[in-house]
């Protein structure tokens, strides 16, 4: 199609076509179908090539979104993959779960729908795969310098490879016996395909990166770190899920979601015949309203679940007609928001759970809950209970999706001498991404908390210049963040 600068004057938003909710529920398959390239271009032409573009505010990576946007537009694929790629190691991962605070500060969601930056994002990596574009990059030289990356989540498998192609010698540990961290256990299937992790990890094998996987690094292995490393990057996630003291949590049938998820990827992978915590046959409850909640749905409605029913203790999110951004260009609240609440759901708002209720046998029947509403005292946000209003819901399964507290490797930060933030559980780390520790560096969730995989890339990628500068003077690898905690 012809480029046309007035797209935005002349086109309306067209969104990336789902799968009906009736087909897909029924399978694993990706929610999400390829849209076809003369829609893409169109949704392309509808970027105003802002003066200031405030997309560039909203996404962490700084992604060259009007100048792909406009090459895309023009059906030059191949340079919108070159200026994608420039900022982005990874853009078919955020292209499949970011939730895209740069399209609620693209300027046109001021007043009208946004551009679907998303869409075009991940269209852009498709075709380049297709196209053979996606390239090994190797270093023209080593340094001699030796990394060792911990954990290959979205953060980690960034780090390592700028890193590796800044020169350096890599190996990235997982403990998992395969490598994608969350991406790879915790994403449902049908939210993110698991090949687009394989073909990456293909590349970076060909750039000279090493993986070693089912290797669990603890205290002991620290010596042998520091002896055989210049450097540690710690990209531990933030998996501490946190904990209910609710009376009946040790009853059979509550579990925390990260228990939960894994099992579904490993059915899918073909480890398991069927996962060990499943819901078919039984009343699901959920507790916590935010996209790990939402996988949780999801998982339950495709293995069977006679219901569902998720517990909020907000209140509903007031709802929005369309895309305008009423907080433009900050992200609005989305809380509740999933294609997953298509496929069936009993969604509670302001309840929270009283107790767990069981039968004689340890086993879980039920569950206790109350209204609560939120009250200000002295400036802050108090939950209180609204007399009368308890009931019970029938339960046999309950998934507890109330957030992360921090890493769950406490003794291998201490070993290694990273010191916590205090009161978050998330590593401590100076305007160099270093910790406490010498030559310790760590990035994405395990200093930021549970947080985006745009934030986890973005944060991997700033932490490898800085681990680039430190073993060779001078980096050239782009700094896209500042660290957001700085040691005093």
């Amino acid at each position: 199609m012809a480029y046309d600068p007035q797209g935005f004057l002349k086109h309306d938003r067209i969104d990336t076509p789902k799968r009906p909710a009736s087909e897909r529920v029924r399978d694993w398959q990706p929610i999400y179908l390829r849209a076809k390239d003369e829609i893409v271009e169109q949704q392309a032409s509808r970027c105003m090539d802002c003066g200031v573009a405030f997309c560039h505010s909203g996404c962490p990576l700084g992604n060259l979104i009007p100048e792909w946007n406009e090459f895309v537009a023009r059906g030059d694929w191949a340079t919108a993959s070159e200026r994608l790629h420039a900022t982005n190691n990874f853009p078919e991962f955020t292209g499949w779960i970011c939730p895209a605070p740069c399209e609620a500060a693209c300027v046109l969601a001021l007043n009208t729908d946004p551009v679907t930056i998303k869409q075009v994002e991940v269209s852009i990596v498709e075709h380049a795969f297709d196209d053979g574009l996606v390239e090994p990059q190797p270093p023209a030289e080593r340094t001699g310098a030796r990394v060792a990356v911990v954990g290959s989540g979205p953060a980690g498998l960034a780090a390592a490879q700028q890193l590796t192609r800044a020169g350096h010698t890599i190996t990235v540990f997982e403990r998992d016996d395969r490598l994608g961290g969350l991406l790879r256990y915790g994403i449902p299937d049908f939210k993110m395909p698991k090949d687009i992790i394989d073909r990456r990890i293909e590349q970076m094998r060909a750039e000279g990166t090493a993986f070693e996987v089912s290797t669990d690094i603890g205290p002991d292995d620290v010596a042998a770190l520091r002896r055989d490393y210049d450097a540690v990057v710690l990209a531990v996630g933030a998996l501490a899920p946190r904990e209910l003291s609710t009376p009946g949590r040790d009853l059979r049938g509550v579990h925390q979601a990260m228990e939960y998820l894994p099992l579904g990827n490993r059915v899918q992978a073909g480890d398991i015949d069927a996962p060990e915590i499943g819901a078919s046959g039984k009343h699901v409850i959920i507790v916590g309203g935010g996209d790990t909640a939402a996988d949780c749905l999801g998982t339950a409605n495709r293995q069977g679940a006679l219901s569902v029913t998720v517990l909020d203790h907000n209140p509903r999110p007031a709802s929005r007609s369309g895309l305008v951004n009423p907080v433009w260009p900050s992200a609005p609240s989305s809380r509740g928001v999933s294609p997953a609440h298509d496929e069936g759901v009993h969604e509670a708002w302001a309840r929270e759970v009283v107790a767990f209720l069981g039968d004689d046998d340890g086993t879980l029947r039920a569950v206790l809950v109350e209204e609560v509403e939120i009250m200000r005292v002295d400036g802050q946000r108090e939950f209180r209970p609204v007399v009368g209003s308890q009931t019970e819901l029938p339960a046999d399964l309950v998934l507890l999706a109330a957030g992360f507290v921090g890493t769950d490797v406490p003794e291998l930060l201490a070993a290694l001498g990273a010191e916590p933030v205090a009161g978050r559980g998330t590593v401590n780390i100076d305007d160099r991404w270093q910790t406490a520790a010498d030559g310790v560096y760590a990035c994405g969730d395990a200093t930021r908390g549970a947080s985006l995989v745009v934030w986890a890339i973005a944060e991997g990628r700033a932490c490898a210049a800085a681990v680039d500068a430190a073993l060779t003077g001078l980096s050239e690898l782009p700094q896209p963040v500042r660290p957001h905690a700085v040691a005093l």
